[in-house]
């Protein structure tokens, strides 16, 4: 059963005209170890009950969404298929006519479980848990280094069909992305032919035509808000040295410096920053250097990433974490794709591809040290990723994986996958989902037992995890890659902010 108007009765949930408060009792645990000698250890886990207060503002704003990468095919698929569903075009297709929708976006098109009625399990659509954006009403805006228009963009993507291409042309022919940075140093040289939209000047200039390019956008369009989400080129790694880019004060050193090895990337993440603009990495490359958390930290600006979790790693962080919770020992993952698009042709740089290489590799990490039953201290199974260039499949990726595990009594098994990922049209909701949550992060206030009044949720957004390949978290937070935890986490913090215990699925009042 589907339900859609949800309101929870209860002594620690109150509603305003502005608000929902909470008051909700966390629970967790306290570990303690005794040393009992000869390497022997005895631990006392004890339950502990924290109360904490949150709350959340219900005024949904006018929200613009800024794209890095607009005209690139991930930003014209996320705007065309906005504009789809706002206008309510339906398209002819060798199957029949199509209607839109926001499939895959967990926000729109995702449930969850809010108790049983009658002997029947009852659910809510994820997004009536709390007060949301509405993606058809978003503005749109953004960079490239591409200076063609919306319209010629879908069509060079490839990505819809043209029925539906034909239709969307007359509203997206005019959305033309604003220049952007192109600096060859940090994406692949055969990028070049495409950056006929740039601007030049010193970096610090950079940063202050970005943050003139925000100002105008949100006035223009009478915004309460913004975010900035980078959809562009992987760059390739930024190498993070002392008195570079290591700490704030050295980061903006450089800026004002011009020194070369700080990246486009770095450069729109920090001016956002300072403009107190979230702002999301949906690609590999280490934007956010030490320096510009520093100053996300200090300025409480949200940042979130890193890298969209669309295909083969989505896949990869559901499957390594049931052989593993099974006691299934992965000893070998073998990742393998080919595409076509854009993307391809840039990760085609060895550079550019070390980037994505590793923010797809360390996402079984954790997984495996959860289980030193299977894996010795330091020991982690083979893993190689490969991606390569092929024009011909465009944005149809192709994605081909093989999973060899130990078994019982020393015996083997294999799972071999086949996955043809669409890349653009998975990517494109988890834009949207990314700054639908970064968007409502920012109007949760928490306060916990050492604050001393409410406050903003952390800067550097774990919320996002769910989203992303190589989760960025704060400081001393523990990394978490398995996919169900991280969905877990993110409903479970939303129904805290209406005063729902977690949804555990023990279904005791049954037992």
């Amino acid at each position: 059963m589907l339900i859609d108007n949800i309101t929870v009765r209860s002594p620690n949930v109150t509603y305003t005209d502005t608000h929902i408060e909470s008051n909700y009792t966390y629970t967790s645990s306290d570990l303690e170890c005794e040393d009992l000698g000869d390497g022997r250890s005895a631990w006392t886990i004890s339950p502990v009950e924290s109360d904490f207060q949150i709350t959340t503002d219900r005024r949904v704003p006018r929200l613009g969404i800024m794209l890095v990468g607009l005209g690139g095919n991930n930003g014209s698929t996320l705007v065309g298929g906005v504009v789809a569903n706002r206008e309510g075009i339906t398209w002819k297709t060798k199957e029949g006519m199509r209607a839109p929708n926001y499939f895959g976006s967990l926000t729109q098109s995702s449930t969850c479980r809010v108790g049983s009625f009658n002997g029947q399990e009852v659910f809510t659509p994820f997004k009536t848990l709390l007060p949301m954006v509405d993606p058809n009403d978003i503005v749109f805006d953004g960079w490239d280094i591409s200076g063609m228009n919306l319209a010629d963009a879908m069509e060079r993507a490839k990505v819809f069909d043209w029925d539906l291409q034909r239709q969307l042309a007359p509203h997206m022919k005019n959305i033309k992305p604003r220049p952007g940075i192109h600096d060859p140093n940090f994406i692949a040289a055969n990028q070049s032919a495409r950056a006929d939209n740039c601007f030049k000047g010193s970096k610090k200039e950079q940063m202050a035509r970005i943050r003139a390019d925000i100002r105008e956008f949100k006035e223009k369009h009478a915004l309460g808000k913004v975010i900035v989400l980078w959809t562009a080129n992987t760059e390739r790694y930024s190498e993070v040295l002392v008195g570079l880019n290591d700490n704030e004060k050295s980061l903006r050193s450089s800026v004002d410096s011009n020194e070369q090895e700080i990246s486009p990337s770095t450069l729109y993440a920090l001016a956002c920053v300072d403009e107190g603009v979230p702002f999301i990495n949906g690609s590999p490359q280490n934007t956010f250097v030490p320096g510009l958390i520093d100053a996300a930290v200090r300025l409480n600006t949200l940042i979130g990433g890193d890298d969209f979790k669309s295909g083969q790693t989505k896949m990869k962080s559901v499957l390594v974490d049931f052989l593993v919770g099974a006691g299934i020992k992965p000893t070998s993952i073998v990742s393998y794709n080919h595409l076509g698009n854009n993307d391809g042709m840039n990760l085609s740089s060895p550079d550019c591809f070390r980037s994505k290489e590793i923010s797809k590799s360390n996402v079984v990490d954790d997984v495996v040290n959860s289980n030193h039953l299977l894996f010795r201290q330091g020991e982690h199974p083979d893993h190689v990723v490969v991606i390569k260039y092929v024009p011909y499949v465009g944005d149809s990726k192709r994605a081909m994986d093989e999973y060899t595990s130990e078994i019982f009594m020393g015996g083997t098994n294999t799972i071999v996958m086949h996955n043809t990922c669409e890349d653009s049209l998975l990517a494109a909701p988890l834009i949207l989902d990314m700054c639908l949550i970064a968007e409502l992060s920012t109007r949760i206030k928490i306060k916990g037992p050492r604050d001393t009044q409410l406050r903003a949720l952390h800067p550097v957004s774990s919320l996002l995890s769910y989203l992303t390949k190589a989760p960025l978290v704060p400081a001393g937070t523990p990394v978490v890659n398995a996919l169900n935890k991280q969905r877990a986490m993110l409903e479970n913090i939303f129904r805290a902010c209406i005063g729902l215990a977690p949804e555990n699925n023990m279904l005791l009042e049954h037992k």
